[in-house]
C-alpha cells in the first residue's frame, strides 16, 4: 500500500516524539520505585498526583512498554514491564482470583470489587508481554485461568458478560469493546480457541445488540436483555467509540477471514467522521445524542487516537487507489488534531482536554492515556 508522503512523515515525528521524550518520563517519573505500580498522573512539571490508583492503569503500563520495545524502543522496558506485572500480582489479586479495581497510595484495595472493564486490560496487558517474552508459560497460563474464571462467573444468560454478581445495571458496550481488544490480542499472540469464540460472541453481539438500527451507531446502556435504555439522558453515542469499534471490527475480519464486517466497520467510521468530529478545532469531540446532534463538545486526547487507528486500519482493507487515500487523508487530519495535546512545555507529557472554543485546559496528564498513544503510535508503523 502506497502511503502518503504527509502521513510517513507524521508517523516519524510520534514515533520520535515516543521513543524520545514520552516513555522515558512515564518510567523515570510515573512509577512509584518505593510502594510499587505507577502513579495516577503527573503533574506538568513531571511531579507524581500520589491519589489513588486505579489497577487499569498497571495493565495499559505493561502494554504500553511490551508494545514499545516489540516496537524497536531501546530504552527501559523491562523495568515497568516487571513493576506493572508485580503489582497486579502481589497487591491488586484478591484471595477469589480477581483483581481490586482501585487501590490507595499505599497498595492498599479501596475498591475490591469485580470491573470487567480492568479485567479487559489485565488480559491485553498480559497478552502484549506474552508477545514480548513468549517462553515465560506463566503470562499464558495466568491469562487462560483469569479468562476461564470470568466464563463460569460472569457469562451473561443470553451472550457477553454480566459485570457484576448480582446482576448491576445498565450493561454496557465498553467493557465488551475491551474484551475484544483483549481476545484478538490472544489470538494474535498464539492463544487457544477460546480466544477467537470470545471475539466471535462479541462481534456477533455488538452487529446485532449494539447498534442502533436508526442511525447505525454504537450505543453505549442496555438493560439486561440487550436492549437500549431509552431514556436520552443516559444514552449517548460516543464518536470514539465509533472509531474503536470500526478498528476491532476490522481486525477481526482479518483474523477472521470474513469480510462481511467491513460494511459495518465503514459505517461506523463514517458516522465518526461526518457527526463526532468538529472540523473548525480539527478534533473528535466527546458525545453524541441519539440522534447524532452533539452533546458533549468538548474533547478529550483519547478519540484522537481511534480516530487514526481506524483510518490507518480501513485503508489496509481498500483496494482502490481513491479510497486508501480517503483514508489516509483522514488519518493525516486526526494526526494533526492528536498534535494539539502533545504540545506541552514539559515535553513527553500530553494534555487531555480541550475546552469547546479549542483551548487546552492545563492540568495533570492521566498515565492510563499513554496506552491509547502507544497503541495508535504502533497502528502507524505496523506495515
Amino acid at each position: 500500500m502506497r502511503e502518503n508522503q504527509k502521513l510517513i512523515a507524521h508517523k516519524g515525528r510520534l514515533k520520535e516524539w515516543l521513543f524520545r521524550d514520552c516513555l522515558p518520563i512515564w518510567w523515570s517519573y510515573g512509577a512509584d520505585l518505593q510502594i510499587g505500580g505507577f502513579y495516577e498522573r503527573l503533574n506538568q512539571d513531571v511531579s507524581p498526583d500520589n491519589i489513588e490508583r486505579r489497577t487499569r492503569v498497571a495493565a495499559r503500563q505493561i502494554y504500553s512498554y511490551s508494545k514499545a520495545k516489540l516496537m524497536g524502543y531501546l530504552g527501559e522496558c523491562d523495568g515497568p514491564i516487571t513493576q506493572g506485572l508485580e503489582w497486579l500480582d502481589t497487591k491488586c489479586l484478591n484471595v477469589d482470583g480477581y483483581y481490586s479495581a482501585v487501590l490507595d497510595a499505599k497498595g492498599d484495595a479501596i475498591d475490591a470489587n469485580f470491573n470487567l472493564y480492568d479485567h479487559a486490560f489485565i488480559l491485553t496487558g498480559l497478552a502484549a508481554a506474552n508477545q514480548l517474552r513468549p517462553h515465560d508459560l506463566h503470562l499464558r497460563e495466568q491469562a487462560e485461568e483469569l479468562r476461564d474464571r470470568i466464563l463460569a462467573d460472569f457469562a451473561h444468560p443470553i451472550i457477553g458478560f454480566e459485570e457484576a454478581n448480582p446482576r448491576r445495571l445498565p450493561l454496557k458496550a465498553n467493557p465488551h469493546m475491551h474484551m475484544l481488544e483483549a481476545s484478538l490480542a490472544w489470538v494474535a499472540a498464539g492463544g487457544d480457541a477460546k480466544w477467537l469464540d470470545i471475539a466471535n460472541s462479541i462481534v456477533h453481539l455488538a452487529t446485532s445488540k449494539f447498534i442502533d438500527t436508526s442511525s447505525g451507531a454504537i450505543l453505549e446502556y442496555f438493560d439486561g436483555d440487550w436492549n437500549p435504555i431509552a431514556d436520552k439522558q443516559i444514552q449517548q453515542v460516543e464518536p470514539g467509540h465509533q472509531f474503536e469499534w470500526a478498528w476491532l471490527l476490522l481486525k477481526w475480519a482479518k483474523i477472521s477471514h470474513d469480510n462481511s464486517i467491513l460494511p459495518v466497520a465503514k459505517k461506523l467510521v463514517q458516522i465518526g467522521e461526518t457527526y463526532g468530529v468538529d472540523p473548525l478545532r480539527g478534533v473528535t469531540f466527546n458525545s453524541l445524542n441519539m440522534d447524532l446532534t452533539p452533546r458533549d463538545f468538548s474533547a478529550r486526547l483519547w478519540p484522537q487516537t481511534e480516530r487514526i487507528k481506524a483510518h490507518i486500519e480501513l485503508a489496509r482493507h481498500f483496494d482502490d487507489d481513491a479510497e486508501i487515500g480517503a483514508a489516509q487523508t483522514s488519518a493525516i487530519k486526526a494526526c494533526d488534531g492528536l498534535g494539539q495535546y502533545l504540545n506541552t512545555d514539559m515535553k513527553g507529557l500530553y494534555a487531555d482536554r480541550m475546552n469547546e472554543d479549542g483551548t487546552i485546559i492545563n492540568e495533570s496528564a492521566p498515565a492510563s492515556t499513554l496506552y491509547h498513544l502507544v497503541c495508535a503510535i504502533d497502528e502507524l508503523n505496523r506495515k
